[in-house]
């Protein structure tokens, strides 16, 4: 057998292996990414990308950032980068702050940075609004005068963000709800509503003077009121509301007065009719004292007439007694009707 002839399946395999084991290389080694940083001075070592492969870290989104940094000036750790990127942070947006704070010649060093970005806010936008600062418009915000009428402002607040406390610090609702406070309170202690309407500056002055910008991530700038409308007479409706809780109470109270004497009377009426019953009672228990006198001998027939005489002129006396009522009233009438005449 020619040598020649095992030589070229031995060769093909051999070559089929060089080439599995280059795919394999370029596949788990980012060799293209090797290249590039140390094209672009970043001293790195395929051993170092390896081992992110095998730490899980996109070799990428590690090296690409530092070499941003580094053809920005900046000099950072490439374990650094790697630590923040295995915490969850962004990589890439952090180092975009650190050159922006760099070029714009704020203080911001990357433990900051990065602990701004894993507390959760955006530390390149904090930077730009650092150097640009941005507006933030209230909601309306409604508040009453001395003189009870009601007053709906709003305002813009410039802020600019406050590096130094962009960690633990609070944020834009914060510096809305301290701003609204402080409209609140400077329209109510406004003597009317016209002093408001003529100088609206003096709310923007006042609140500015309160330092509400204390304890947040922003630094005040300037609040100005951008608008001033007059809602409602709340002073009046509150009068007559008050009005009209008073009309009620009284009502209930007269209502409680009517009842009681209501109570009272019908309690009289039924005193009265007991005495009555007790009376006609007694009443009844008089014929039967006469007859049991007469029987006994007390009464004699003499005295049961001079009663029976008694009682016929009592009678009689009672309606001579209500006789000139009606015959006063009839002449009355006839009077008057002499008199119509």
């Amino acid at each position: 057998m020619d040598f020649t002839e095992i030589l070229g399946p031995v060769a093909i395999f051999g070559l089929f292996l060089v080439v599995v084991l280059l795919w394999m290389l370029f596949a788990f080694v980012p060799v293209r990414l090797w290249i590039e940083a140390w094209a672009a001075d970043v001293k790195i070592t395929l051993g170092t990308l390896i081992g992110m492969r095998l730490r899980k870290v996109a070799p990428a989104g590690v090296v690409r950032p530092l070499i941003n940094a580094t053809k920005a000036g900046l000099h950072l750790d490439i374990n650094g980068l790697e630590a923040h990127y295995l915490a969850g942070g962004d990589v890439h947006n952090v180092v975009r702050a650190l050159i922006s704070a760099d070029k714009a010649g704020i203080e911001l060093g990357f433990q900051q940075a990065a602990a701004i970005d894993l507390a959760g806010r955006d530390v390149h936008e904090a930077v730009q609004v650092s150097v640009n600062p941005k507006v933030i418009q209230t909601p309306r915000v409604a508040a009453m005068a001395k003189d009870g009428i009601q007053l709906i402002a709003i305002a813009r607040v410039t802020v600019r963000a406050n590096i130094q406390r962009l960690v633990g610090g609070a944020g834009e609702e914060t510096i809305l709800a301290r701003v609204g406070e402080g409209i609140v309170s400077t329209i109510g202690s406004a003597s009317g509503h016209e002093v408001v309407l003529e100088n609206p500056d003096a709310i923007s002055k006042t609140v500015l003077a309160k330092g509400l910008d204390a304890g947040t991530a922003y630094e005040i700038l300037s609040i100005d009121i951008a608008d001033v409308d007059v809602g409602k007479n709340i002073g009046a409706e509150l009068q007559t509301d008050q009005a009209e809780a008073d009309k009620r109470i009284a009502q209930a109270r007269a209502e409680e007065r009517r009842a009681m004497a209501v109570a009272v009377e019908q309690e009289m009426v039924a005193r009265v009719q007991e005495m009555r019953a007790k009376v006609v009672e007694a009443e009844a228990q008089v014929p039967l004292a006469m007859a049991d006198a007469l029987r006994s001998g007390n009464l004699g027939v003499m005295d049961l007439l001079r009663y029976r005489n008694v009682e016929s002129d009592t009678a009689m006396r009672r309606s001579l007694a209500a006789e000139p009522k009606e015959s006063d009233q009839s002449d009355g009438g006839g009077k008057s009707d002499q008199g119509g005449n």
